[in-house]
């Protein structure tokens, strides 16, 4: 919520001078971060895997459906749930748990299935949005419980 107040110190030299501020509490504020988060890890998914998907490929062994997975994802991330994590939507925890679980299975996949090929940048730029989902989570779980 957008709230304006004059500042007391500014009135004599600036008496039409506005500051405006950003109310929020501790509960949305957490939600914002989890949610620029999503996104942040959203675009980088999306540059990798498009990167690949037009044709710039990387010194090693691309498998090839992990480019589309990373596009796909990313582009979910981004389109869908950050969206419903900044506005707090109540499929803001499903679409967390969602995302990380199906990037915990990708990896499981890649470390059993695929671990001779699998490029060990693949393996750390899926433990980075591991990582990032897990904080992403861990947020929502701590906003829901201050609710």
């Amino acid at each position: 919520m957008l709230q304006f107040k004059r500042r007391i110190a500014d009135r004599p030299a600036y008496p039409n001078r506005m500051v405006v501020t950003m109310k929020t509490n501790g509960k949305s504020r957490l939600n914002k971060i989890a949610s620029v988060l999503a996104f942040v890890i959203g675009a980088m998914a999306m540059f990798a895997g498009g990167k690949v998907l037009l044709g710039t490929l990387p010194d090693y062994y691309v498998i090839d459906w992990l480019p589309a997975y990373n596009f796909a994802m990313g582009a979910i991330s981004i389109f869908f749930s950050s969206v419903v994590i900044w506005k707090n939507n109540k499929f803001a925890m499903p679409a967390a748990i969602g995302t990380f679980s199906l990037h915990a299975i990708v990896m499981l996949v890649l470390l059993s299935v695929y671990r001779a090929v699998v490029a060990p940048d693949s393996v750390v730029a899926m433990s980075v949005r591991l990582a990032f989902w897990a904080i992403i989570l861990a947020l929502l779980i701590v906003q829901q419980r201050q609710k």
